[in-house]
């Protein structure tokens, strides 16, 4: 999700990008590291809307979240869970959520789409695998196993507060979903020369 700064004079994706560009140096963002979810999405968001803010990458989310909330930065893209908190306190100004739909912890916050940026259906996902040849048996056992755990109720609604929501997927389906991912990403950072190098 995109979130600024609470003195960011800005409460949506239009407000925002007007700001940004009347504002030239005064809006930068920040990323929890070169080539993370975040920077490319951010990467993303700077091409969609014609910005060229300056971007700082930190070593992890956590700190490049700190400089957010001191005001060292003004924008930054985490994912909801680690966001949540931070806009629950105010300290964090909710912007949009990536994603196909609205989240339901946060129903106000529009998504990219509905506010004029299609393609930001990006979300962080976790997962689970085991090393490579791992006999058909074990791994149709592990994957019954988490699906059964994944339609538990109380695990469900455990997830649920953290802002997860479950994808449960069959290890072929997770599989090309990885791969896909990679695809997407790495075409995406050929494309904009993004390196670990950097």
């Amino acid at each position: 999700m995109l979130v600024v700064h609470p003195s960011v004079p800005a409460n949506n994706l239009k407000e925002l990008v007007d700001y940004v560009r009347k504002n030239p140096g005064k809006v930068s963002g920040a990323t929890g590291g070169i080539g993370t979810l975040n920077h490319l999405t951010l990467e993303q968001f700077k091409i969609a809307a014609g910005l060229d803010p300056v971007v700082a990458h930190y070593r992890g989310i956590a700190p490049a979240i700190t400089d957010l909330i001191a005001g060292q930065t003004q924008m930054l893209m985490p994912g909801l869970a680690a966001a949540l908190p931070h806009i629950r306190a105010k300290k964090m100004k909710p912007i949009a959520v990536t994603g196909l739909k609205r989240h339901p912890l946060l129903p106000d916050v529009p998504t990219f789409e509905e506010s004029g940026y299609p393609g930001f259906d990006a979300v962080q996902w976790y997962g689970i695998v085991g090393p490579a040849k791992l006999p058909p048996a074990i791994t149709a056992r592990l994957s019954a196993e988490i699906q059964k755990a994944l339609a538990s109720p109380a695990l469900q609604q455990r997830l649920a507060g953290e802002a997860i929501e479950p994808m449960p997927m069959t290890p072929e389906q997770f599989g090309a979903f990885i791969q896909s991912e990679i695809a997407r990403w790495s075409t995406f950072a050929r494309e904009r020369k993004i390196s670990l190098d950097e």
